[in-house]
Parts: structure tokens; sequence; C-alpha cells
């Protein structure tokens, strides 16, 4: 990985690329734990590019930025709840984490969707009236789900109610479906379940009186001392402008961790969700469905502590002890959906998540990607350079003409963790080429969470250009500091116009 170019607030580094083509990656700096009061060991880095600006969330709050000049929306970083205070929605207040933002491409709209509460859970999403931040007539239209009668509770005496945890948000054209696990509080909170709900997108676009959001929880009821291999189901979330045909489904895939005293697993697990809005006793969650793929063992993986997820190095490693979780047992978002039309159409479905590529436990990591279309004939890869790094924490996306970019943290025990992103042709079979977005110059000493998420999406004004968010350190973190910075990149092949 080559060393941090020293430059200021927005760069352009010409990088070498196919062959005698180049491409310009341009880098900002976005949320920084220094900019505000109350910033947090879990970063949980996400956002998404729009029409007009880029809208960052790390916990607990967010931040939009221009997209040509790196700018700041906003004097200082916006507390997480203010779309639900400004509309006195108490139960969505507070600053707790598992935000995803999103841009409704269909409808050029930002969603954020939140967990909220303790002990009394609530899911809050916000839609935007405009695609602009920084219009005069901004404004959110907020919504909740009180999250208790659907999480269900365990057999403890009393009961407990099960633990609302990773959820996922993904546009649709008739809703906006939402995943969560089910954790028992009781049982060190393993994995029981998922819960996988629609919102009516199309009256929340309105600002108007939703009708109510339609779950399903699986199994039903939970095993409250068994262990669900099939959590955090990743639902489709569209990219590009053209819907899915009329009528579609939903699409949701989970990863399916390894049997007990197995080290791999081949298949993953697929979902549909056929929402009826006018009679919702029609409604059909079906699944899981078994989806064969190559063998693979995830990331961080050991038969004899298959519950483990943590043994990226660092530098510091060695004298410290600390390392970082590659969070390996699940797929990472999005489900990237998009829909091709003209002489040979088809649609794509593409997800990715980190694996082990070296011999033996807890080595190398590298990153398996996997494209499923409708008419067959996907491709499936893993992406890793035969070196010493740990590829990890991986977000992917296409652009119009199917180009996939997978951006991923990297580190090693003589690299700090740094971000950079790998990219191919879905088409034409390309083999993967790596680029350097940024380099890190430090190590997080104090802690093993890297976030649980990063993001890729694709900008929906030219349909081509990736935009890129994830974690790194110009210093140490050590003792009680909280001192993580957040770096945006953006991306296209030359191919795409």
């Amino acid at each position: 990985m080559p060393s941090r170019l020293q430059v200021s607030l927005l760069v352009s580094v010409l990088l070498s690329a196919l062959a005698s083509a180049q491409i310009t990656v341009n880098t900002f700096e976005g949320i920084d734990a220094a900019a505000f009061t109350g910033a947090q060991l879990g970063v949980d880095p996400n956002g998404a590019v729009g029409t007009r600006q880029y809208l960052e969330w790390t916990n607990p709050v967010y931040q939009g930025f221009d997209k040509v000049t790196g700018a700041a929306v906003y004097p200082k970083p916006i507390s997480g709840d203010t779309p639900w205070r400004s509309n006195n929605m108490p139960d969505c207040y507070g600053t707790s984490g598992n935000v995803e933002v999103l841009f409704d491409h269909l409808a050029s709209r930002w969603i954020i969707g939140r967990r909220q509460g303790a002990g009394n859970y609530f899911y809050c999403i916000a839609v935007s009236n405009t695609d602009d931040l920084t219009s005069p007539s901004f404004k959110w239209f907020t919504y909740e789900l009180a999250l208790n009668p659907v999480l269900g509770q365990n057999n403890n005496n009393p009961p407990h109610t099960y633990f609302p945890d990773y959820p996922k948000i993904g546009t649709w054209a008739d809703g906006y479906y939402v995943t969560i696990d089910l954790e028992n509080p009781d049982n060190g909170y393993n994995e029981v379940g998922v819960v996988a709900c629609a919102f009516d997108r199309t009256t929340m676009l309105t600002g108007g009186t939703m009708r109510a959001p339609q779950c399903f929880r699986t199994p039903n009821p939970p095993n409250p001392k068994g262990l669900y291999f099939a959590h955090s189901l990743e639902p489709a979330d569209i990219e590009g402008v053209t819907a899915p045909p009329v009528g579609a489904p939903e699409y949701f895939i989970s990863l399916e961790n390894p049997a007990p005293k197995q080290s791999t697993a081949n298949f993953l697990n697929g979902w549909t969700f056929q929402v009826n809005w006018t009679d919702p006793s029609s409604s059909k969650f079906v699944g899981p469905v078994k989806i064969p793929v190559n063998p693979y063992t995830q990331g961080c993986f050991a038969i004899s502590n298959p519950a483990n997820t943590i043994c990226v190095p660092e530098p510091s490693s060695a004298t410290t002890g600390v390392k970082i979780d590659s969070v390996a047992d699940r797929l990472m978002q999005r489900l990237a959906y998009r829909r091709y039309t003209g002489t040979h159409p088809y649609q794509s479905w593409l997800v990715s998540h980190a694996v082990q590529v070296g011999s033996g436990p807890l080595s190398n990591t590298g990153i398996r990607f996997y494209e499923y279309r409708d008419t067959g004939g996907g491709r499936t890869g893993t992406i890793s350079y035969n070196d010493q790094f740990y590829r990890f924490m991986p977000s992917i996306a296409q652009d119009k003409l199917a180009n996939m970019a997978v951006g991923y943290s990297v580190s090693s025990s003589t690299e700090h963790p740094s971000i950079a992103a790998s990219y191919l042709n879905l088409q034409n079979k390309s083999l993967p080429a790596e680029i350097s977005l940024w380099s890190g110059l430090a190590d997080e000493e104090n802690s093993y969470h890297w976030g649980v998420y990063s993001s890729m999406t694709v900008d929906p004004v030219d349909d081509c250009t990736f935009w890129y968010v994830n974690e790194y350190f110009d210093t140490n973190q050590t003792g009680s500091e909280v001192n993580w910075q957040t770096r945006i990149s953006n991306f296209k092949m030359p191919t795409c116009n």
C-alpha cells in the first residue's frame, strides 16, 4: 500500500488502472471525532451520495458535504435525533447507533433509519422532502415503529424482550424494507432470529400518515437457547433510476455461519417479501432458500471459538494485544440491486463479506463478492492479492455499465489501518485491480471495534461515480481517547460517462 499523500482538503490522485487507462480519485475529510462532543469508540461510518450533496453518518451525528468542494453543509455535525426532535417524536430521542443513511434513487430523497430505546425499543425513519440539504424549505418527514410487540420475549421468569441489533434498511419501489437481528439478552446476546418489516414508502414520501408497517419474524417463535446461523439479512437497495418490474417482491440475502464443529459453509440464504398494502393478510415473507456458493470460511473464524470475529492485526498489536473486529460473521451492507434494460435485459444483485484467504484459523482475510442475475450467469469471486494484508469491512456497488467497485479497510502487522478499493467489470469478466483511497498513519489501540459497516454508493447524476466512506487514524487512539477520522472518496471507471 502506498504511504499517505500529504495534501489539502480536496485532492486528486492519478493511479494506474486498466492497462493504459487512469483512474482519478478525489477525496476529502468526512466527520472526525474532534468535530463534536460525545464521539464514541463505535464509529459505524456510512453514507450516501445524492444529486447535490453527500450525507454521512458516524455515531451519533450526521453531516452533509458539497460534492464538488467537500465543504461541510452544517457548521458542525448534527445530533442524530434532530429530525425526530423537530417533529416532537420523543420515542426517537437519543443517540443510539446502528444507523444507516440511504439516497432513494427513484424519488431523489434522503433516508435515515435508526434503532432507538432501552427496554422499550423503536425503529425510527426520516425521509427528506427534497434532495437538497441546503434548501430553505428542507425538512424531514419522520416515522416510528414500536418494536417490542414485533421482537417478542424469551421464556425466562420474568421474560425479557429480545434485543434488536444490527438493523438494515433498503429502498424498493413499494416500500422501505428493514431487517433486525433478535438477540437473547439472557444468553450472551446470542442470535436467535430475525425480523423483516415493510414500511409504506409511497405515503412516507408525501409526509402523510403511513399505513401500519407489516412485519414477519423467523423463526417464529425463536428458540431462546438456540443459535440462528442465518442472521443479519441484507435487504436489496436500488441503484440507478430503473425500478424493478411492477409487482416484484423485495429480496434479502444472509450469510450461513458454519455448523457446529465445522469451519466452512457452502451456501447463502435467500428470502422474498411480497407486501400487499390493500390486504395485509395476503403479504408473504418466504425463506430461507439455500443459494449454493463456493465454500468459504468467514474471516477470523476458528472452530475452537466460533463466535469470534476479531483477528485483524495493526502494527501496535504486538505490544498492545489489541486486534480489530472483522465483523465477518455476516454479509456487509448493501445488497445492491440494479436493473439493466436494452437488448439483453437482466436484474442484478451484488453483495460482499470478509472471508479467510490465508492458511489456518485467524489468518489473512479477503473480500468475497457474489453477483446474482435473474437470467443466470452472475459472477462471484474472492479479492486477495497474495500479500500479508487483511482486507475487511467491505461495501459494494456497480455502475450503469456493470463496473463493480468494493471498498474496504486494509491492515496488517506492518500497515496501519487504511482505506482501499478494488474494481472490475462484471460483464467482460475482467480481473480485479486495487487502488489506495487513503493511508492511515496510526492505530486504534484501545478498542477492537472498527465500526460494523462502511458504505459504497453510486452517484445518481452520472450513474458512474462511486463514493465510499470509511474510517482511519492519524494519531494512535489510546487510553480513554476517541480521535478517529473518516475519509470520503470518489472515483469512476474511464469507460463510464
